[in-house]
């Protein structure tokens, strides 16, 4: 049995960020993460991957990129930024650790880990909201005679050269990993899409990011807020109507705070890659048999390989579950400066734009109060 002041578990970007937040307040956090390495998830990731927002607004509290790092940093880019803060004097780290289940006790909450149980009197669940791949049951799957893979284990286009890649999702993965596929030797390139996706210019005219068109638009009422985004949308990419990305009826950031889903941010070479026809935009899946798939609509298509960009879940059942400090999609009800109970902190559980940035501003907002709790509680301790 061990005991410590506060436990982070997660050792991604929310709980990395948590960690320093925390050392730069005084405290001792044990970080924790189930992977032998910190950001796991970001190291297994494809291989184009990058940030689709600026270096200057997406790194750890108080820690920027080291002069060099490109305005978007690549995803090693970002797995050396983590590590290397996780591993500051003053934050424990313990990797390849499963942490099973949290229980609440006198004077805090005890952690079931694969190392034996943890004490704390403070603990942040950091696990993310991308932690459990998720592929549709589809009707016919199983017998499915090609290829079929989560897009958390896509890496890069070698493995499909001169085959005919189905990707499925209108997320920033799907649009990526479909334009790699489709530029990097693939015989055919198809994206599957349910419903036509908000998307948003990751470069905009006059070298605007992304993340410059969401905080122009999100302090707006939420009909300017999309009118905004829809304009942005409007001058960079055009009508791509015929193309089978019309403009969406409900808009991205209303979209957003509805479902908790983030509009796909594009470079122009995805969009460049839809308009010659190297990628084409079809209906949504209905069903596998053996070798075909049938869309929506009749078609037809048969693919050599499937790759489902179609989300996580964030996996927090087994966790907290019991402790019904979750909604009824399992998310938590409180996250980032607000305790979900006394003691027990969530953050980095919803999607948006400039995510870790987010997060860091956050992190220091709970690191201040937690710091401040247990500061009470040692004053008035007998």
């Amino acid at each position: 049995m061990s005991g410590h002041q506060v436990v982070v578990i997660g050792a991604g970007p929310s709980g990395v960020a948590a960690a320093v937040s925390l050392r730069d307040r005084g405290l001792h956090p044990l970080l924790i993460d189930r992977a032998d390495e910190v950001g796991a998830s970001w190291r297994g990731r494809y291989d184009r991957l990058k940030l689709n927002t600026p270096r200057d607004c997406s790194h750890l509290p108080e820690r920027p990129y080291p002069e060099g790092t490109p305005i978007l940093p690549s995803r090693a880019d970002v797995v050396e930024h983590l590590d290397r803060h996780a591993h500051e004097d003053g934050i424990e780290l313990w990797l390849g650790t499963d942490v099973h289940r949290i229980d609440k006790q006198s004077g805090g909450w005890r952690l079931q880990t694969s190392r034996g149980d943890v004490d704390a009197r403070q603990v942040v669940v950091a696990t993310g909201y991308e932690h459990t791949p998720v592929i549709p049951d589809w009707p016919g799957k199983d017998g499915f005679t090609g290829e079929l893979l989560h897009s958390a284990h896509y890496r890069n286009p070698t493995s499909y050269l001169g085959k005919r890649v189905l990707v499925v999702g209108g997320g920033s993965s799907g649009f990526e990993i479909v334009t790699d596929v489709a530029t990097g030797g693939a015989a055919k390139a198809w994206l599957s899409l349910r419903t036509p996706p908000n998307i948003l210019p990751l470069w905009g005219t006059g070298g605007f990011t992304s993340d410059f068109i969401t905080r122009l638009a999100g302090p707006a009422p939420p009909r300017l807020s999309d009118l905004l985004s829809r304009l942005a949308r409007w001058i960079n990419f055009g009508d791509l109507t015929e193309f089978g990305l019309p403009v969406p009826a409900e808009g991205p950031l209303a979209r957003a705070a509805r479902i908790g889903k983030a509009p796909a941010v594009v470079d122009p070479g995805v969009i460049d890659a839809i308009r010659d026809r190297s990628v084409e935009v079809v209906a949504e899946i209905e069903a596998f048999d053996a070798n075909t798939v049938s869309l929506r609509g009749g078609v037809q298509i048969e693919p050599d390989v499937v790759i489902s960009a179609t989300g996580y879940r964030r996996g927090l059942e087994p966790l907290v579950g019991h402790l019904g400090v979750l909604d009824e999609h399992a998310v938590p009800r409180a996250a980032g400066e607000i305790a979900a109970a006394e003691g027990l902190w969530f953050i980095g559980f919803f999607c948006r734009p400039t995510l870790i940035g987010f997060v860091a501003e956050q992190s220091k907002l709970f690191a201040q109060r937690i710091a401040d709790e247990l500061q009470h509680i040692m004053s008035t301790s007998p």
